[in-house]
C-alpha cells in the first residue's frame, strides 16, 4: 500500500460538498456569482466574520485569488512586502509580477512568519521616489512552514501597516488548518478586524475548488468584480463555489475537516519522533517537514507519496513535506509508521 502524504488537495471533496452539488445541479442557476447561493453564502460569511460591511468574493484557486486582489489593491508602481518563503514569492511562476506589481521579499526563518521590525528597513529604503513603493504586506497563515501567527503577532502587524499607510493582505489557503490549531488563538472575526483582506481557502480544505475573500476595508470593494472578470477570474457557473462553501460552513465542517487533518498530522509528527526522525520545525498544523538522510529517499519512495521540500542541514540530507487532510485516517497515519519503523 503506498500511503498519500503529499498533499491537502489530492482527493476530491468532502461527501457533504459533493451532495450539495449534486442536489443543486440541474437547478438552473443565475451565472457569474448572482445566484441565490452566493448571495446567500456571502451573508453567512459576514456573520461569521462580525463584519456586516465586508464584500465577499468567491474566486477559484488560491494563486488566481492572490493575483486578482493584489491588482485590484494597488496603484501601477505600487508593490508587495512578502516572505521570500511565500507561496506569491516561491510557487506562481510570476502571477503577481505579470499584473505589474513587484514583490519585495523578506528573508524569514524557518516559520516563515514577518514581523514589523523586518518591514521597516524595505520602507526606509524605498523612499527614494525611483524605486517601488511599498504599499501592501502580503502574509499567509499558516505559512508555507506550517507555522500560525498569535493574535498578539497579527495586531502588531495590523498596527505597524496602518501606521505606515500599508494594506495588510492575508493569504488564507490553509486557513482552516491554522485557525484550528491549538498554537492559534486568532478567530475570523479578529481577521477582518486586523487585516484589510482575507481569504478562507476552500480548495486545501474539503472543496473541489474555491477560497472565499473577504474584503473589509471598503475602500478596497468599489470595481473589484470588474478587474475579477478582466483577469479571468470569475466562473459562470458561480453558484458551484456558493453552493460549496454553504456546504462547509453552515454547520460547521471546515473547521472540522481542519481539526481532523491537524490531529492526523499530530499524530504522525509524534510517531516520527519516538522513531528518532529529525524535523525542520514541529509543525501545529497539517503540514509536517521530516529532514531524511538521501539514502532512506528510495525506499520512502515505495512507501508513500510526499513532496520534496528544500536541502536539509547538510549535504546528504533532504527536507521532505507530508501534508493531510479530511481525507487522512488514523490507519493510514500507523500504517505507515509501522512500516517506517522497518527502515
Amino acid at each position: 500500500m503506498k500511503y498519500l502524504f503529499r498533499n491537502d488537495y489530492s482527493f476530491g471533496a468532502h461527501p457533504k460538498v459533493l451532495t450539495a452539488l449534486a442536489e443543486t445541479s440541474m437547478e438552473g442557476n443565475t451565472g457569474y456569482g448572482e445566484d441565490g447561493y452566493c448571495k446567500r453564502c456571502a451573508d453567512l460569511i459576514r456573520g461569521l466574520c462580525n463584519c456586516p460591511q465586508a464584500d465577499v468574493q468567491f474566486l477559484i484557486g488560491g494563486t488566481q485569488t492572490n493575483f486578482t486582489a493584489i491588482a485590484a489593491f494597488l496603484r501601477p508602481w505600487e508593490g508587495v512586502i512578502a516572505a521570500d518563503s511565500s507561496h506569491i514569492n516561491g510557487h506562481e511562476v510570476g502571477a503577481v509580477e505579470a499584473t505589474g506589481h513587484k514583490i519585495l521579499p523578506v528573508p524569514t526563518g524557518p516559520d516563515g512568519k514577518i514581523t514589523p521590525e523586518q518591514i521597516a528597513p524595505i520602507l526606509e529604503r524605498h523612499k527614494d521616489p525611483h524605486l517601488v513603493k511599498p504599499r501592501l504586506v502580503e502574509i499567509a497563515d499558516a505559512t508555507e512552514s506550517g507555522m500560525v501567527y498569535t493574535k498578539a503577532e497579527l495586531t502588531a502587524l495590523s498596527q505597524f501597516c496602518r501606521e505606515h499607510d500599508l494594506l495588510l493582505f492575508l493569504d488564507g489557503a490553509r486557513l482552516g488548518s491554522a485557525l484550528a490549531s491549538p498554537a492559534s488563538d486568532l478567530t475570523l472575526p479578529d481577521l477582518a478586524e486586523l487585516t484589510d483582506a482575507f481569504y478562507i481557502g476552500g480548495t486545501k480544505n474539503g472543496a473541489l475548488m474555491g477560497e472565499a475573500l473577504v474584503i473589509a476595508n471598503p475602500a478596497l470593494q468599489p470595481d473589484f468584480f470588474r478587474i475579477k472578470k478582466r483577469l479571468g477570474a470569475v466562473l459562470a457557473k458561480g453558484w458551484l463555489l456558493g453552493v460549496q462553501f454553504e456546504a462547509l460552513l453552515q454547520d460547521g465542517l471546515y473547521f472540522e475537516m481542519a481539526r481532523h487533518a491537524n490531529a492526523m498530522a499530530a499524530r504522525l509528527q509524534t510517531g516520527l519522533k519516538a522513531l528518532g526522525w529529525t524535523l525542520m520545525v514541529d509543525s501545529p498544523t497539517n503540514q509536517i517537514f521530516p529532514v531524511i538522510p538521501n539514502t532512506r529517499k528510495s525506499a520512502l519512495d515505495q512507501l508513500c507519496a510526499y513532496e520534496d521540500w528544500c536541502p536539509g542541514p547538510t549535504p546528504d540530507t533532504t527536507v521532505i513535506r507530508f501534508v493531510t487532510c479530511f481525507a487522512t485516517t488514523a490507519e493510514d497515519v500507523d500504517g505507515f509508521l509501522a512500516a517506517a519503523a522497518k527502515f
